[in-house]
């Protein structure tokens, strides 16, 4: 007996979007994403951008531009605005390290932004915590593990062929 198993016979058409992996997980992340937006808009006037761009910066400091994108995996663009944005506003400062001018590093702004980042922290806190109310310990720790295995896996899908070193 063969008990292999058969997968329903499925057209070009048929897509099961709710069951979507990368749907599911695009939508979970935009419905947090809202919801904790509200502690930085109404009270701090900044967007989800520069919310995260502090965020960054606030755990590490001195980072570039370009540094912040690879660690948030935001648009180029749309960081490059929102930096400019938090500099004209004074939570963000610009600092030149060594000779190439080119190379600038980033700083929250003592006066403004590490007041900012402080703010806001404790009451983002507070939204993941009650996010999470709903889970047992073992499974926030499981599904931050698993998290974790399915960034590394994108991760490791988008690296060109050939490309991993040894």
């Amino acid at each position: 007996m063969n008990m292999s198993l058969e997968l329903p016979t499925m057209t070009p058409t048929h897509f099961d979007l709710e069951h979507f992996l990368p749907y599911q997980l695009s939508v979970v992340s935009n419905t947090v994403s809202q919801g904790i937006a509200h502690i930085y808009q109404q009270n701090h006037d900044l967007t989800v951008i520069e919310w995260r761009i502090i965020a960054v910066l606030g755990r590490y400091p001195g980072l570039t531009a370009s540094q912040v994108v690879d660690r948030t995996v935001m648009d180029k663009v749309a960081v490059s605005r929102a930096v400019k944005r938090l500099l004209e506003r004074g939570i963000l400062k610009r600092i030149t390290h060594g000779t190439d001018r080119r190379r600038q590093h980033l700083e929250l702004t003592e006066e403004s932004g590490q007041k900012t980042f402080e703010a806001i922290v404790p009451r983002a806190r507070n939204y993941e915590q009650a996010l999470l109310a709903g889970l047992t310990a073992a499974e926030v720790k499981t599904l931050l593990e698993l998290l974790d295995r399915l960034q590394q896996a994108a991760i490791a899908m988008d690296e060109p062929p050939g490309s991993k070193t040894v």
